[in-house]
Protein backbone atom coordinates (compact mmCIF):
# COMPACT_ATOMS: atom_id res chain seq x y z
CA UNK A 1 0.00 0.00 0.00
CA UNK A 2 1.69 3.43 -1.04
CA UNK A 3 1.74 5.80 1.57
CA UNK A 4 -1.55 8.31 0.35
CA UNK A 5 -3.36 5.11 0.63
CA UNK A 6 -2.13 4.77 4.64
CA UNK A 7 -2.40 8.02 5.22
CA UNK A 8 -5.99 7.68 4.04
CA UNK A 9 -6.85 4.78 5.92
CA UNK A 10 -5.31 6.34 9.07
CA UNK A 11 -8.08 9.53 8.73
CA UNK A 12 -10.84 7.30 8.29
CA UNK A 13 -10.39 5.51 11.70
CA UNK A 14 -9.50 8.76 13.19
CA UNK A 15 -12.78 10.27 11.66
CA UNK A 16 -14.79 6.72 12.74
CA UNK A 17 -13.58 7.33 16.09
CA UNK A 18 -14.65 10.81 16.71
CA UNK A 19 -17.79 9.82 15.04
CA UNK A 20 -17.90 7.51 18.50
CA UNK A 21 -16.94 10.20 20.73
CA UNK A 22 -19.24 12.55 20.01
CA UNK A 23 -22.49 10.30 19.14
CA UNK A 24 -21.52 7.91 22.31
CA UNK A 25 -19.69 9.67 24.12
CA UNK A 26 -20.81 13.69 24.61
CA UNK A 27 -24.21 13.86 23.46
CA UNK A 28 -26.36 12.48 26.49
CA UNK A 29 -28.61 10.19 25.84
CA UNK A 30 -26.25 8.55 22.93
CA UNK A 31 -27.75 8.20 19.73
CA UNK A 32 -28.71 4.64 18.58
CA UNK A 33 -27.18 2.55 16.12
CA UNK A 34 -28.58 3.70 12.96
CA UNK A 35 -27.90 7.43 13.67
CA UNK A 36 -24.46 6.33 14.15
CA UNK A 37 -24.05 4.18 10.80
CA UNK A 38 -25.17 7.63 9.19
CA UNK A 39 -23.19 10.22 10.78
CA UNK A 40 -20.54 7.82 10.04
CA UNK A 41 -21.03 6.98 6.46
CA UNK A 42 -21.75 10.65 5.41
CA UNK A 43 -18.64 11.82 7.75
CA UNK A 44 -16.41 9.40 5.57
CA UNK A 45 -17.71 10.22 2.10
CA UNK A 46 -16.48 13.77 2.26
CA UNK A 47 -13.46 12.55 3.39
CA UNK A 48 -13.04 10.19 0.64
CA UNK A 49 -14.29 12.69 -2.19
CA UNK A 50 -12.45 15.46 -0.89
CA UNK A 51 -8.91 13.43 0.03
CA UNK A 52 -6.73 13.23 -3.53
CA UNK A 53 -5.57 10.14 -2.90
CA UNK A 54 -4.67 6.94 -4.88
CA UNK A 55 -8.71 5.48 -4.43
CA UNK A 56 -8.97 8.81 -7.47
CA UNK A 57 -5.87 8.13 -9.60
CA UNK A 58 -3.14 10.83 -10.18
CA UNK A 59 -4.19 14.10 -11.81
CA UNK A 60 -1.89 13.92 -14.89
CA UNK A 61 -2.59 15.32 -17.95
CA UNK A 62 -5.69 13.85 -20.00
CA UNK A 63 -4.69 11.47 -23.34
CA UNK A 64 -5.47 13.28 -26.38
CA UNK A 65 -8.28 11.86 -28.45
CA UNK A 66 -8.12 10.39 -31.65
CA UNK A 67 -9.31 12.63 -34.02
CA UNK A 68 -11.98 10.06 -35.07
CA UNK A 69 -12.78 9.43 -31.55
CA UNK A 70 -11.81 5.94 -31.82
CA UNK A 71 -8.13 4.19 -32.39
CA UNK A 72 -7.77 2.12 -35.98
CA UNK A 73 -7.98 -1.15 -34.49
CA UNK A 74 -11.29 -0.52 -32.48
CA UNK A 75 -12.62 1.12 -36.16
CA UNK A 76 -11.63 -2.04 -37.64
CA UNK A 77 -13.40 -4.28 -35.24
CA UNK A 78 -16.93 -2.17 -35.39
CA UNK A 79 -16.19 -2.26 -38.64
CA UNK A 80 -16.25 -6.24 -38.74
CA UNK A 81 -19.00 -6.48 -36.57
CA UNK A 82 -21.15 -4.28 -39.24
CA UNK A 83 -20.27 -5.49 -42.10
CA UNK A 84 -22.55 -5.28 -44.88
CA UNK A 85 -21.01 -7.92 -46.94
CA UNK A 86 -22.68 -10.20 -44.72
CA UNK A 87 -25.98 -10.49 -46.61
CA UNK A 88 -24.10 -11.74 -49.39
CA UNK A 89 -21.51 -10.28 -52.48
CA UNK A 90 -24.39 -7.89 -54.00
CA UNK A 91 -23.89 -4.50 -55.72
CA UNK A 92 -25.35 -2.70 -52.59
CA UNK A 93 -23.58 -4.32 -49.84
CA UNK A 94 -20.56 -3.71 -51.64
CA UNK A 95 -20.84 -0.04 -52.30
CA UNK A 96 -21.28 0.19 -48.46
CA UNK A 97 -18.51 -2.18 -47.99
CA UNK A 98 -15.99 0.19 -49.86
CA UNK A 99 -17.24 3.35 -48.37
CA UNK A 100 -17.48 1.79 -44.94
CA UNK A 101 -13.17 0.32 -45.31
CA UNK A 102 -12.38 3.45 -47.35
CA UNK A 103 -10.95 5.13 -44.42
CA UNK A 104 -9.38 2.54 -42.85
CA UNK A 105 -7.30 0.95 -45.34
CA UNK A 106 -5.32 4.11 -46.13
CA UNK A 107 -6.79 4.15 -50.08
CA UNK A 108 -7.74 7.07 -52.36
CA UNK A 109 -10.12 4.41 -54.37
CA UNK A 110 -11.60 1.28 -53.64
CA UNK A 111 -13.19 -1.27 -55.63
CA UNK A 112 -15.25 -5.01 -54.72
CA UNK A 113 -15.50 -6.93 -57.48
CA UNK A 114 -16.90 -10.30 -58.11
CA UNK A 115 -15.16 -12.81 -60.94
CA UNK A 116 -16.73 -11.33 -64.03
CA UNK A 117 -17.91 -7.16 -63.34
CA UNK A 118 -17.10 -4.29 -60.86
CA UNK A 119 -19.81 -4.68 -57.72
CA UNK A 120 -18.90 -1.29 -56.31
CA UNK A 121 -16.16 1.73 -57.06
CA UNK A 122 -15.44 4.99 -54.90
CA UNK A 123 -12.99 7.37 -55.43
CA UNK A 124 -10.82 8.66 -58.10
CA UNK A 125 -11.39 7.12 -61.75
CA UNK A 126 -15.75 6.16 -60.91
CA UNK A 127 -16.10 7.96 -64.13
CA UNK A 128 -14.51 4.91 -66.15
CA UNK A 129 -14.62 2.36 -63.87
CA UNK A 130 -18.31 2.25 -64.22
CA UNK A 131 -20.30 0.00 -61.61
CA UNK A 132 -21.39 -3.32 -63.50
CA UNK A 133 -19.34 -2.84 -66.00
CA UNK A 134 -16.72 -6.25 -67.05
CA UNK A 135 -13.13 -5.93 -65.31
CA UNK A 136 -11.01 -3.78 -66.96
CA UNK A 137 -7.44 -4.00 -65.31
CA UNK A 138 -4.57 -6.68 -65.50
CA UNK A 139 -3.88 -6.31 -62.19
CA UNK A 140 -7.91 -7.80 -61.37
CA UNK A 141 -7.32 -10.92 -63.66
CA UNK A 142 -3.77 -11.55 -62.33
CA UNK A 143 -5.25 -11.35 -58.26
CA UNK A 144 -8.39 -13.86 -59.51
CA UNK A 145 -5.83 -15.92 -61.62
CA UNK A 146 -3.44 -16.59 -59.10
CA UNK A 147 -5.24 -16.34 -55.98
CA UNK A 148 -2.54 -14.32 -54.05
CA UNK A 149 -3.07 -10.82 -53.16
CA UNK A 150 -1.11 -8.85 -55.98
CA UNK A 151 0.83 -5.27 -55.43
CA UNK A 152 1.66 -2.85 -58.03
CA UNK A 153 4.29 0.23 -58.00
CA UNK A 154 3.34 2.17 -61.16
CA UNK A 155 0.19 2.75 -63.33
CA UNK A 156 1.76 0.67 -66.08
CA UNK A 157 1.35 -2.45 -63.38
CA UNK A 158 -2.42 -1.72 -63.02
CA UNK A 159 -3.13 -1.91 -66.51
CA UNK A 160 -6.19 0.02 -66.73
CA UNK A 161 -6.91 1.17 -70.55
CA UNK A 162 -8.41 4.67 -69.70
CA UNK A 163 -5.03 7.46 -70.60
CA UNK A 164 -6.17 9.74 -68.39
CA UNK A 165 -6.77 7.54 -65.19
CA UNK A 166 -5.43 8.78 -61.92
CA UNK A 167 -4.59 5.53 -59.88
CA UNK A 168 -0.84 4.79 -59.85
CA UNK A 169 -0.50 1.74 -57.34
CA UNK A 170 -3.00 -0.77 -56.55
CA UNK A 171 -3.17 -3.55 -53.98
CA UNK A 172 -5.68 -6.03 -55.32
CA UNK A 173 -6.47 -9.08 -52.62
CA UNK A 174 -8.70 -11.93 -53.62
CA UNK A 175 -12.46 -12.76 -51.85
CA UNK A 176 -13.00 -16.27 -50.98
CA UNK A 177 -15.74 -18.91 -49.95
CA UNK A 178 -13.59 -21.99 -48.48
CA UNK A 179 -11.45 -22.39 -51.35
CA UNK A 180 -13.22 -20.80 -54.10
CA UNK A 181 -12.79 -17.14 -55.01
CA UNK A 182 -15.51 -15.38 -55.55
CA UNK A 183 -14.06 -11.95 -56.23
CA UNK A 184 -11.54 -8.86 -55.05
CA UNK A 185 -11.02 -6.45 -52.70
CA UNK A 186 -9.00 -3.73 -54.37
CA UNK A 187 -7.19 -0.51 -52.82
CA UNK A 188 -5.67 2.07 -55.37
CA UNK A 189 -3.54 5.51 -54.22
CA UNK A 190 -2.94 8.28 -56.94
CA UNK A 191 0.88 8.28 -55.64
CA UNK A 192 3.53 6.19 -55.85
CA UNK A 193 3.40 4.66 -52.32
CA UNK A 194 0.70 1.26 -51.81
CA UNK A 195 -1.69 0.97 -49.27
CA UNK A 196 -0.22 -1.69 -46.60
CA UNK A 197 -0.54 -4.76 -48.03
CA UNK A 198 -0.62 -6.85 -44.37
CA UNK A 199 -4.28 -4.87 -43.88
CA UNK A 200 -5.41 -5.08 -47.21
CA UNK A 201 -4.93 -8.78 -46.79
CA UNK A 202 -6.16 -8.99 -42.80
CA UNK A 203 -9.56 -6.51 -44.49
CA UNK A 204 -9.81 -8.88 -47.57
CA UNK A 205 -9.92 -12.15 -44.96
CA UNK A 206 -12.42 -10.44 -42.70
CA UNK A 207 -14.33 -9.81 -46.05
CA UNK A 208 -14.30 -13.59 -46.90
CA UNK A 209 -15.29 -14.81 -43.50
CA UNK A 210 -18.40 -12.38 -44.01
CA UNK A 211 -18.91 -13.98 -47.54
CA UNK A 212 -18.93 -17.45 -46.06
CA UNK A 213 -21.07 -16.71 -43.05
CA UNK A 214 -23.53 -15.35 -45.70
CA UNK A 215 -23.96 -18.81 -48.10
CA UNK A 216 -23.69 -20.76 -44.93
CA UNK A 217 -26.75 -18.56 -44.29
CA UNK A 218 -28.08 -19.37 -47.64
CA UNK A 219 -27.55 -22.73 -47.29
CA UNK A 220 -29.35 -23.13 -44.33
CA UNK A 221 -32.45 -21.03 -45.44
CA UNK A 222 -32.69 -23.21 -48.44
CA UNK A 223 -32.35 -26.52 -45.60
CA UNK A 224 -35.31 -25.03 -43.86
CA UNK A 225 -37.68 -24.31 -47.47
CA UNK A 226 -36.42 -27.91 -48.22
CA UNK A 227 -38.07 -29.20 -44.86
CA UNK A 228 -40.75 -26.71 -44.82
CA UNK A 229 -41.57 -28.18 -48.24
CA UNK A 230 -41.07 -31.66 -47.17
CA UNK A 231 -43.49 -31.87 -44.63
CA UNK A 232 -46.21 -29.79 -46.72
CA UNK A 233 -45.74 -32.43 -49.40
CA UNK A 234 -45.93 -35.18 -46.56
CA UNK A 235 -49.26 -34.70 -45.20
CA UNK A 236 -50.76 -38.04 -44.79
CA UNK A 237 -52.38 -39.33 -47.96
CA UNK A 238 -54.59 -41.58 -45.49
CA UNK A 239 -55.60 -38.95 -43.77
CA UNK A 240 -57.17 -37.62 -46.68
CA UNK A 241 -58.43 -40.36 -48.25
CA UNK A 242 -60.55 -41.47 -44.91
CA UNK A 243 -62.34 -37.70 -44.92
CA UNK A 244 -63.28 -38.20 -48.68
CA UNK A 245 -64.64 -41.59 -47.73
CA UNK A 246 -66.09 -39.70 -44.35
CA UNK A 247 -67.64 -37.11 -46.53
CA UNK A 248 -69.09 -39.41 -49.29
CA UNK A 249 -71.01 -41.42 -46.65
CA UNK A 250 -72.45 -38.53 -45.21
CA UNK A 251 -73.76 -36.75 -48.21
CA UNK A 252 -76.06 -39.40 -48.26
CA UNK A 253 -76.93 -39.10 -44.54
CA UNK A 254 -76.30 -35.18 -44.01
CA UNK A 255 -75.76 -33.42 -47.24
CA UNK A 256 -75.51 -30.51 -45.21
CA UNK A 257 -72.49 -31.64 -42.98
CA UNK A 258 -70.71 -33.27 -45.81
CA UNK A 259 -70.82 -29.51 -47.47
CA UNK A 260 -69.13 -28.39 -44.11
CA UNK A 261 -66.78 -30.96 -44.10
CA UNK A 262 -65.11 -30.20 -47.71
CA UNK A 263 -65.49 -26.41 -46.41
CA UNK A 264 -63.22 -27.37 -43.79
CA UNK A 265 -61.22 -29.27 -45.98
CA UNK A 266 -60.45 -26.60 -48.52
CA UNK A 267 -59.38 -24.64 -45.52
CA UNK A 268 -57.02 -26.82 -44.29
CA UNK A 269 -54.85 -27.41 -47.60
CA UNK A 270 -54.96 -23.91 -48.90
CA UNK A 271 -53.29 -23.09 -45.24
CA UNK A 272 -50.86 -25.52 -45.73
CA UNK A 273 -49.40 -24.54 -49.12
CA UNK A 274 -50.30 -21.21 -49.37
CA UNK A 275 -48.45 -20.57 -45.96
CA UNK A 276 -45.05 -17.58 -46.64
CA UNK A 277 -42.50 -17.78 -44.45
CA UNK A 278 -41.12 -19.99 -41.84
CA UNK A 279 -43.68 -18.47 -39.07
CA UNK A 280 -46.71 -17.11 -38.14
CA UNK A 281 -48.93 -15.88 -35.49
CA UNK A 282 -49.66 -18.94 -33.05
CA UNK A 283 -53.35 -17.79 -33.79
CA UNK A 284 -53.26 -18.79 -37.52
CA UNK A 285 -51.49 -22.28 -36.54
CA UNK A 286 -54.01 -22.61 -33.69
CA UNK A 287 -57.24 -22.24 -36.54
CA UNK A 288 -54.91 -24.51 -38.41
CA UNK A 289 -55.33 -26.81 -36.00
CA UNK A 290 -58.79 -26.64 -35.37
CA UNK A 291 -59.54 -27.24 -38.84
CA UNK A 292 -58.04 -30.92 -38.83
CA UNK A 293 -59.35 -31.86 -35.55
CA UNK A 294 -62.70 -30.86 -36.92
CA UNK A 295 -61.99 -32.95 -39.88
CA UNK A 296 -60.79 -36.32 -37.69
CA UNK A 297 -64.05 -35.85 -35.24
CA UNK A 298 -66.02 -36.44 -38.35
CA UNK A 299 -64.27 -39.66 -38.58
CA UNK A 300 -63.91 -40.54 -35.04
CA UNK A 301 -66.96 -39.27 -33.58
CA UNK A 302 -67.20 -39.24 -29.33
CA UNK A 303 -63.81 -41.20 -30.02
CA UNK A 304 -61.48 -38.34 -30.16
CA UNK A 305 -61.93 -36.07 -27.76
CA UNK A 306 -59.48 -32.86 -28.35
CA UNK A 307 -59.06 -30.00 -24.92
CA UNK A 308 -57.83 -26.65 -25.70
CA UNK A 309 -55.49 -24.86 -22.25
CA UNK A 310 -54.63 -21.62 -23.99
CA UNK A 311 -52.89 -18.53 -22.26
CA UNK A 312 -54.61 -15.68 -24.34
CA UNK A 313 -50.87 -14.00 -24.63
CA UNK A 314 -49.98 -17.07 -27.04
CA UNK A 315 -52.25 -16.12 -29.72
CA UNK A 316 -50.05 -13.44 -30.98
CA UNK A 317 -46.78 -14.60 -30.58
CA UNK A 318 -44.84 -16.19 -33.61
CA UNK A 319 -44.51 -19.95 -33.57
CA UNK A 320 -42.83 -22.01 -36.28
CA UNK A 321 -45.87 -23.08 -39.57
CA UNK A 322 -46.98 -26.38 -39.75
CA UNK A 323 -45.25 -27.95 -36.34
CA UNK A 324 -47.98 -27.77 -33.95
CA UNK A 325 -50.51 -29.56 -36.44
CA UNK A 326 -48.72 -32.59 -37.55
CA UNK A 327 -47.85 -32.85 -33.38
CA UNK A 328 -51.83 -33.04 -32.59
CA UNK A 329 -51.92 -35.34 -35.75
CA UNK A 330 -49.29 -37.60 -34.10
CA UNK A 331 -51.51 -38.05 -31.36
CA UNK A 332 -54.55 -38.56 -33.05
CA UNK A 333 -52.79 -41.12 -35.67
CA UNK A 334 -51.15 -43.52 -33.23
CA UNK A 335 -52.32 -42.62 -29.89
CA UNK A 336 -55.92 -42.71 -30.09
CA UNK A 337 -56.75 -44.48 -33.25
CA UNK A 338 -55.20 -47.04 -32.49
CA UNK A 339 -57.20 -47.11 -29.29
CA UNK A 340 -60.53 -49.42 -28.80
CA UNK A 341 -62.13 -46.87 -26.42
CA UNK A 342 -60.67 -43.47 -28.04
CA UNK A 343 -59.21 -40.59 -26.06
CA UNK A 344 -58.65 -37.50 -25.18
CA UNK A 345 -55.78 -35.25 -26.86
CA UNK A 346 -54.92 -31.99 -25.36
CA UNK A 347 -52.93 -28.95 -26.41
CA UNK A 348 -51.49 -26.52 -24.14
CA UNK A 349 -50.02 -23.04 -24.94
CA UNK A 350 -48.01 -20.79 -22.49
CA UNK A 351 -46.08 -17.57 -22.98
CA UNK A 352 -43.22 -16.74 -20.05
CA UNK A 353 -42.09 -13.31 -20.48
CA UNK A 354 -39.63 -13.61 -17.72
CA UNK A 355 -37.52 -16.13 -20.02
CA UNK A 356 -39.22 -14.53 -22.83
CA UNK A 357 -40.20 -18.35 -24.94
CA UNK A 358 -43.32 -20.01 -26.18
CA UNK A 359 -44.18 -23.03 -24.59
CA UNK A 360 -46.35 -25.63 -26.18
CA UNK A 361 -47.64 -29.40 -25.09
CA UNK A 362 -49.36 -31.86 -26.69
CA UNK A 363 -50.79 -34.73 -24.63
CA UNK A 364 -53.01 -37.89 -25.41
CA UNK A 365 -53.83 -40.67 -23.19
CA UNK A 366 -53.83 -43.17 -25.92
CA UNK A 367 -51.85 -46.56 -26.93
CA UNK A 368 -48.57 -44.65 -26.64
CA UNK A 369 -44.74 -45.73 -28.25
CA UNK A 370 -42.58 -48.48 -27.90
CA UNK A 371 -39.58 -48.57 -25.34
CA UNK A 372 -36.99 -48.75 -28.53
CA UNK A 373 -38.53 -45.99 -30.61
CA UNK A 374 -38.66 -43.61 -27.66
CA UNK A 375 -35.15 -44.11 -26.92
CA UNK A 376 -33.95 -43.69 -30.26
CA UNK A 377 -36.32 -40.14 -30.62
CA UNK A 378 -34.29 -39.01 -27.72
CA UNK A 379 -31.12 -39.79 -29.00
CA UNK A 380 -31.50 -38.03 -32.01
CA UNK A 381 -31.29 -40.93 -34.62
CA UNK A 382 -33.74 -41.16 -37.27
CA UNK A 383 -36.16 -43.93 -36.55
CA UNK A 384 -37.25 -46.46 -38.62
CA UNK A 385 -40.28 -46.41 -40.75
CA UNK A 386 -43.47 -48.51 -39.48
CA UNK A 387 -46.90 -48.28 -41.25
CA UNK A 388 -49.22 -49.49 -38.50
CA UNK A 389 -47.09 -49.30 -35.05
CA UNK A 390 -45.90 -45.41 -33.89
CA UNK A 391 -42.52 -44.36 -35.53
CA UNK A 392 -41.34 -41.58 -34.45
CA UNK A 393 -40.69 -40.45 -37.66
CA UNK A 394 -43.02 -37.44 -37.46
CA UNK A 395 -41.43 -36.16 -34.58
CA UNK A 396 -38.11 -36.64 -35.26
CA UNK A 397 -38.95 -34.45 -38.71
CA UNK A 398 -39.65 -31.99 -36.47
CA UNK A 399 -37.07 -31.84 -34.38
CA UNK A 400 -34.69 -31.72 -37.15
CA UNK A 401 -36.89 -28.42 -38.70
CA UNK A 402 -36.29 -26.50 -35.37
CA UNK A 403 -32.78 -27.27 -35.11
CA UNK A 404 -32.52 -25.48 -38.58
CA UNK A 405 -34.57 -22.68 -37.27
CA UNK A 406 -32.99 -22.20 -33.86
CA UNK A 407 -30.12 -24.02 -33.18
CA UNK A 408 -29.70 -25.15 -29.56
CA UNK A 409 -32.67 -22.09 -28.83
CA UNK A 410 -34.92 -24.60 -28.44
CA UNK A 411 -36.10 -27.67 -26.43
CA UNK A 412 -38.50 -30.61 -27.65
CA UNK A 413 -38.67 -33.32 -25.39
CA UNK A 414 -41.22 -36.60 -25.80
CA UNK A 415 -42.35 -38.74 -22.99
CA UNK A 416 -44.32 -41.77 -23.59
CA UNK A 417 -45.75 -44.44 -21.59
CA UNK A 418 -47.07 -47.75 -23.57
CA UNK A 419 -50.85 -48.04 -22.75
CA UNK A 420 -50.88 -44.76 -21.12
CA UNK A 421 -50.23 -41.94 -23.78
CA UNK A 422 -47.65 -39.75 -25.20
CA UNK A 423 -46.68 -36.18 -24.28
CA UNK A 424 -44.52 -34.08 -26.12
CA UNK A 425 -43.21 -30.75 -24.98
CA UNK A 426 -42.22 -27.88 -26.87
CA UNK A 427 -40.65 -24.46 -25.57
CA UNK A 428 -38.78 -21.98 -28.48
CA UNK A 429 -38.10 -18.87 -28.32
CA UNK A 430 -40.70 -15.73 -28.14
CA UNK A 431 -40.95 -13.73 -31.35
Amino acid sequence: MRGGSRLLAGVLVGTWAAVYLVTQVLVVPPLGVLPTLAAGLVVSTVVVLGYPSALRGPRGPRRPRDPRGVRDGLTIAAAGRSMPLRNGLTPDAARRTAELIRPLLGGDAIAITDTEQVLAFVGPGSDHHHVGGTLQTRVSRLALDKKRTVVMHARDGIGCPEPGCPLRTAVVAPLAVADRVVGTLKVYRVHDEPAPRVLVDDMASMLSLHLELAEMDRESHLASDAKLDALRAQINPHFLFNILNTIASKSRTDPEESRQLLLRLSDFFRYAVRQDGHFAEFSQEYFFVRTYVSLEQARFGDRLRVRYDLDPQVLTSRVPVLVIQPIVENAVKHGIADSVTGGTVQLRARVDPLTRTTSIRVSDDGVGMAPEVLERLLAGERPGAGSTQHSGVGLWNISQRLDSLFGDRYSFDVASTPGKGTTVDLRIPLR
